[in-house]
């Protein structure tokens, strides 16, 4: 079987290996075996998008955990940031997560979560990847009343909601206040717009009606023309744009205009420092951040370094540094006073309290951040042979990096989580950067798509 986790825990297409209901039943075999450190009945959260495949892989990890002598909690839809919170509240063994984030319904994954709310570590993953691999698991079989049990905890969304709510500040509200809130059709569609509403905002809900295949089709996050033209509709002062299970967000301003995460992080910081919540006067951002934060971090005095793509790291980085803000430019942003990991929800609120705090407007705090022109380009490819292996590549990024010098950057990386090879290239001239993002994902598809 070929290798299990990426870069942001197991993801394929549903009811295609390793996206199985047998290799969901060994790995949750597995994650309970791992699990079992003390003497004591141990418990495993499981939450999950509105993936029609969901169900499937629910009751499979159930079945599996519960085989190995440990009870599952199961919370149903909720997102993957709230089942990282249920499981530290609820005091369980770990939490897992059936999700695929902002990839399309067809697509389903498994995320896991330790016993502190943090993702799993690389040690504990391949420790879990050689039990399911090797087939060890299969011969550890508890009997009889060692066997585990399945409970549903009703009030876990409502727990949740609490939570996030606890991270706005009490001297403040929403009132007043006009959201447009698109759920992707995902885990935020119960959450989201109640969480808004109860901090006193009228709520525009879209895309909050799941059906169990239209999560995240041509809505939240990566397609967010649908807020936009609501918020200009409506007279919205702001938009919310969250992915398939909610640990994401892009933000729209009153006029309309995208707020990436480059504009939360520069609009957070600015604030965070300004409280003195911004501890070392630091944040961890990743190389696809754009020039443009880096510029105004560097005039707000604010330090900055890079970590590897992906939260997982940016996580890491900010732990090794004692930072308390980090994220990455697609919306993943992690506020360590409050969670353990990214969550839509929780930023929106620290992007709105910033807003109320100061009294400004979206449009005029997104000032703050002057975005350089940036083309990100996916180009499919069916393997991923190491890039610098590849000399027609290795020869166009130097030419390409020796044009802009210091007016631009370059970075070509593949996806952790799909077949995709990203090229991205930023410089202060929109049409050489658009040139230049061409040229070399052209390189890219010819070579290896």
């Amino acid at each position: 079987m070929a290798k299990l986790f990426g870069t942001d825990g197991i993801r394929g297409v549903a009811n295609v290996p390793p996206m199985t209901v047998e290799t969901a039943l060994a790995v949750g075999r597995a994650v309970a075996h791992v699990c079992k450190v003390h003497d004591k009945r141990h418990r495993i959260v499981i939450g999950k998008d509105t993936r029609l495949s969901g169900y499937m892989l629910e009751n499979a990890l159930t079945a599996g955990i519960c085989s190995m002598g440990v009870d599952v909690l199961l919370t149903g839809p909720m997102p993957t940031p709230g089942i990282a919170f249920t499981t530290r509240n609820m005091r369980a063994d770990a939490g897992i997560v059936i999700s695929a984030s902002h990839n399309p319904y067809q697509d389903n994954g498994i995320k896991i979560f330790s016993r502190h709310g943090f993702k799993l570590s690389d040690e504990l993953e391949q420790k879990i990847e050689s039990l399911v691999t090797s087939g060890k698991i299969q011969h550890i079989r508890p009997t009889a009343d060692a066997i585990g049990k399945a409970y549903r905890i009703d009030d876990a969304i409502g727990r949740y909601i609490v939570f996030c709510k606890n991270t706005f500040p009490e001297d403040l509200t929403l009132d007043g206040m006009k959201l447009v809130v698109d759920c992707a059709n995902g885990a935020t569609y119960k959450v989201a717009p109640t969480i808004f509403s109860e901090l006193g905002a009228e709520v525009i809900a879209i895309h909050d009606e799941p059906d169990g295949k239209n999560i995240n089709d041509n809505c939240g996050s990566q397609h967010i023309e649908d807020v936009v033209k609501t918020v200009r509709s409506s007279k919205a002062n702001a938009g919310l744009a969250f992915d398939g299970d909610g640990d994401r967000l892009i933000a729209v301003d009153e006029k309309g205009n995208e707020l990436s995460g480059d504009h939360v992080l520069g609009i957070c910081a600015a604030h965070m420092k300004k409280t003195g919540a911004l501890k070392k006067g630091l944040i961890i951002i990743t190389p696809m951040s754009n020039l443009g934060l880096r510029t105004a971090l560097d005039g707000m005095n604010i330090q900055y370094k890079d970590a590897e793509v992906g939260d997982r790291n940016v996580l890491e980085m900010m732990q090794a540094n004692n930072a308390t803000l980090g994220g990455e430019q697609s919306g993943h942003i992690i506020f360590l006073d409050f969670h353990t990991t990214g969550d839509g929800i929780i930023s929106a609120l620290q992007l709105l309290a910033a807003a109320r705090a100061q009294k400004k407007k979206l449009s005029q705090l997104a000032k703050i951040v002057n975005v350089v022109p940036q083309k990100l380009v996916n180009v499919d490819v069916n393997d991923k042979p190491p890039l610098e292996s590849i000399p027609a590549l290795t020869k166009a990024l130097k030419q390409v990096e020796a044009k802009l010098g210091k007016n631009g950057r370059v970075l070509v990386r593949y996806s952790g989580t799909q077949h995709l090879c990203r090229v991205m290239v930023e410089s202060v001239s929109e049409r050489l950067t658009n040139r230049y993002a061409k040229f070399l994902a052209d390189i890219v598809r010819n070579s290896i798509g």
